[in-house]
């Protein structure tokens, strides 16, 4: 596909998938990609290109002679990274970060005390560099600069664990932790308390310690469910 047409469906693709995930085409419904092309003035390729990236999330159903069908949520590929951001740009956001944050504060610690196992002395040397980066930025409203240093701290843990399952969570825990920012639920600075928690876990890591390194996070994940009780009721 041509760079004008990857735009193209791109853009379709932005519009009819929140539309999707914000209920404005409840499960059930019947889409024509004829009509499509013809609302978003794009091609039937483009359209049928379109249809085929909300099939892979498991968004919509495409079938012969009935049209494409707009699956139920249960359906719904909610590990999907654009999935999640759809959702979180909709009415839905608090239950969709409150269902987010439970997941991480599920996994995230486990992962945390494999770490301490499991790193390798690059991983351990990542891991501070993430922290440095976090305390340089948690004062003076630096909250995106502070976002790209806490989503690789994440990462980090996700991957040192050695699970090959909690590593393919990194990108779900960088939508959520974004979606936090973008969508301002956060304060105007980090948590000096939470900040000082990655610290530690860092240290823990480095030190191998795995029941200091999952109780630490597990007060992360703890702190972030208290945070949406006062910012995302």
């Amino acid at each position: 596909m041509s760079t004008r047409g990857r735009g193209l469906h791109e853009h379709v693709l932005g519009i009819l998938g929140p539309a999707i995930t914000a209920g404005e085409y409840p499960p059930g419904s019947v889409l024509r990609t004829d009509e499509l092309a013809q609302r978003f003035e794009v091609s039937r390729s483009v359209m049928r290109e379109a249809v085929r990236v909300l099939e892979s999330m498991h968004l919509v159903e495409s079938r012969r002679r009935v049209g494409v069908t707009v699956l139920p949520k249960v359906e719904w590929n909610v590990y999907d990274p654009q999935v999640i951001r759809w959702r979180l740009a909709d009415a839905d956001r608090p239950h969709q970060l409150r269902s987010l944050t439970v997941l991480r504060s599920a996994v995230e610690p486990i992962a945390a005390g494999l770490a301490a196992r499991h790193a390798t002395a690059a991983q351990c040397a990542e891991l501070t560099e993430c922290t440095l980066g976090m305390v340089a930025n948690s004062r003076g409203h630096q909250l995106e600069g502070y976002l790209v240093h806490d989503i690789a701290f994440h990462r980090v843990i996700l991957n040192a664990s050695g699970n090959e399952m909690f590593a393919r969570l990194g990108d779900v825990v960088a939508e959520v932790l974004a979606g936090r920012t973008h969508h301002e639920v956060m304060f105007e600075d980090p948590d000096p308390a939470a900040v000082t928690l990655h610290v530690q876990v860092a240290e823990a890591v480095r030190e191998g310690d795995a029941a200091r390194a999952e109780a630490l996070t597990r007060e992360i994940t703890a702190g972030a469910l208290q945070e949406l009780d006062v910012l995302a009721p």
